[in-house]
């Protein structure tokens, strides 16, 4: 079917193809890869966009030798088919397949395992150290986006980086793009540098004379100032004021100039930094006019462009919380809400364009979202910070340094929470619960459905003291009319009774998880006892109490890991007040789940009807 790609088996297969070929070559990946998302949805954008950088590093670099390391994974998908595991692609994100990012234990072209931002510079300086610590002579490259240059860790790593003598490329692909588009003062810079072309001639052959003698330090500053004249703006110096040699700007989806480009620098000394611009979407039209929809679209018909929607009616829980916000924006002007660069993908984007003056997108900078957000509540604000559960493992930190111990009124509002699907192991939020149960003055809580959700968040707008997080899951609500209902606040650590039972089991359940144990109680109608504990901290000792002097059996069920979550509470009241009633969890083991849909992920783990069924058996067989 395809000309070249059906013959590439791995890199070194595309080592003898002339420029001609190559521009063929990337004109098949990218055919393949819209052909594959389109019945098998991945993130579609970012990946058409870098297929010509993609291709320039195997051609140019003997991987695996030479490693390759991605920042984030969106752009992996060339990647991925050149090196052996183009068969296999058509099985990505889905279970017994392969991981939608880059995973070490998949293939040895993998060099970092990746699904988060602005990691990949680090872990790149990382190897190249350890390979000149070895005596190996591996080029190493990290290949990041702009949108991943705006998070703190990825100009940690340019500091460290720019004073070491590592062998080390950076590759920036900059698309004027993150998932959602960028904000902030890196990505105004990286919009307006120019550079001059004779400069870059000049200073090359300056490099050249560059070593570890006397004159090293005087020929830089002449270097430096040289610059300054020929490209006329002190701001064209940001990345060699951190110490790396800059090239470019220079086309990204020009195969012939990628290549020509790399070869120069392949044979360079020290950190330099290859700034490239690209084309989200590059070569599929809807792609390009629309980067955003199309970073992660769904299924859709690659000829037509028409995306296919399953039909649903219900909303999804990122729906409810804009919706919501807003009414509260509406009620409250010190109402604010604050995104790391999801706006869309929680549902702020409707404040946004309902309120723009209480609206801040922050760029990827997890940490910085909840700093900022402390600040604004130390000015008398109620923020709203709503953060990924797994990206807010990023921000521990600054939740007990800058929000807990100052009990500062942050609403902290986990999107993604528990088992997300075909993303995978990266991007489970099942640490939560037990990461931010240790911390003092802090309320967890989970909605069992929209109409809870709602109520929760007119709870945390009315908390005084301290961190106020909410965590809900990704994907559809139960169905709750949460529009026609009125917002109220709940009493704080209050569970509440779903259905009484006849004194054999009780399972208390925290979340939507609460709506699988009532489907699983109707199997023993009278006999089992479902609570929704609403709150992990603090705990509602009172049911507690009524239950564990009622009910021979409990089970708690939970979408986050047993390990300090719902199980480890209930388990260390019920060790410290000697009752008889034993205990068994429901939840993530103490293991990695790997990409699958979402509702087989719950079926592994047994966090699902029938799987909290099988437990309730159990006890009445027994």
């Amino acid at each position: 079917m395809y000309e070249l790609l059906d013959k590439i088996e791995s890199p070194a297969d595309i080592k003898g193809l002339t420029t001609g070929q190559l521009r063929t070559l990337c004109a098949e990946l990218r055919q393949y890869i819209i052909e594959t998302c389109a019945t098998n949805p991945g993130h579609l954008a970012a990946s058409l966009g870098a297929v010509e950088l993609i291709v320039g590093v195997h051609y140019v670099y003997d991987t695996p030798a030479d490693q390759l390391v991605f920042d984030v994974g969106h752009q992996a998908y060339a990647h991925k088919v050149l090196t052996g595991r183009r068969e296999a692609f058509r099985t990505m994100r889905t279970k017994g397949g392969i991981s939608g990012f880059p995973n070490r234990s998949e293939s040895p072209f993998d060099a970092f395992g990746v699904g988060h931002s602005s990691t990949s510079i680090s872990a790149a300086l990382g190897l190249a150290e350890a390979a000149r610590m070895q005596g190996r002579h591996d080029k190493v490259v990290a290949l990041i986006g702009d949108g991943a240059m705006t998070g703190g860790l990825a100009f940690e790593g340019l500091n460290n980086a720019g004073a070491s003598r590592a062998d080390l490329l950076v590759i920036l692909n900059d698309n004027n793009q993150s998932i959602e588009g960028n904000t902030g003062a890196i990505h105004r810079y990286l919009l307006n540098i120019t550079t001059s072309q004779s400069y870059n001639r000049f200073k090359n052959r300056i490099w050249n004379l560059l070593g570890d003698n006397g004159f090293r330090r005087f020929l830089q500053r002449w270097v430096r100032a040289l610059k300054s004249w020929f490209v006329g703006k002190p701001g064209g110096a940001l990345f060699e004021s951190l110490g790396f040699r800059y090239f470019g700007p220079i086309d990204g989806n020009d195969i012939e100039e990628v290549v020509r480009t790399l070869r120069k620098l392949h044979g360079l000394p020290g950190p330099r930094i290859l700034h490239c611009f690209t084309v989200k979407g590059k070569g599929y039209a809807p792609a390009e006019a629309d980067p955003v929809t199309w970073h992660a679209p769904g299924r859709f018909d690659p000829l037509t462009g028409e995306r296919i929607h399953a039909p649903h009616t219900r909303d999804r829980y990122q729906d409810v919380f804009g919706g919501v916000l807003c009414e509260l924006a509406d009620a409250d002007p010190r109402v604010v809400g604050v995104t790391p660069a999801m706006a869309q993908g929680c549902g702020m984007n409707l404040l946004a364009a309902s309120h723009p003056e209480q609206f801040f997108d922050v760029g990827i900078e997890e940490e910085h979202a909840v700093t900022f957000s402390a600040g604004l509540a130390a000015g008398g604000m109620k923020p709203f910070c709503n953060l990924y559960s797994a990206f807010a493992q990023r921000a521990y930190d600054q939740i007990i340094h800058d929000v807990a111990l100052q009990r500062l009124p942050v609403v902290l509002c986990f999107d993604r929470a528990g088992l997300v699907g075909e993303d995978g192991a990266t991007h489970h939020g099942v640490f939560d619960l037990a990461a931010y149960r240790s911390i003092p003055d802090v309320i967890i809580s989970s909605p069992r459905d929209e109409v809870q959700l709602k109520h929760l968040m007119y709870t945390a707008w009315k908390h005084a003291t301290g961190p106020f997080i909410i965590r809900y899951p990704r994907g559809m609500g139960e169905g709750a009319p949460w529009r026609e209902t009125e917002g109220r606040v709940l009493e704080t650590g209050r569970a509440e009774t779903l259905l009484e039972g006849d004194g054999t089991v009780a399972v208390l359940a925290l979340g939507p998880v609460a709506n699988r144990a009532l489907e699983a109680a109707q199997a023993w109608p009278g006999r089992v006892g479902v609570y929704d504990m609403r709150f992990l901290k603090p705990l509602d000792e009172q049911l507690l109490a009524d239950v564990a002097g009622r009910y021979r059996h409990l089970i708690t069920v939970e979408d986050g890991c047993l390990a300090g979550g719902l199980y480890g509470a209930v388990s260390e009241w019920l060790a410290a007040h000697h009752t008889g009633a034993t205990l068994e969890g429901i939840g993530v083991p103490d293991r990695i789940i790997p990409q699958a849909r979402q509702s087989e992920q719950y079926a592994e783990c047994g966090i699902d009807a029938a799987g909290i069924a099988k437990s309730l058996k159990k006890v009445f067989v027994e």
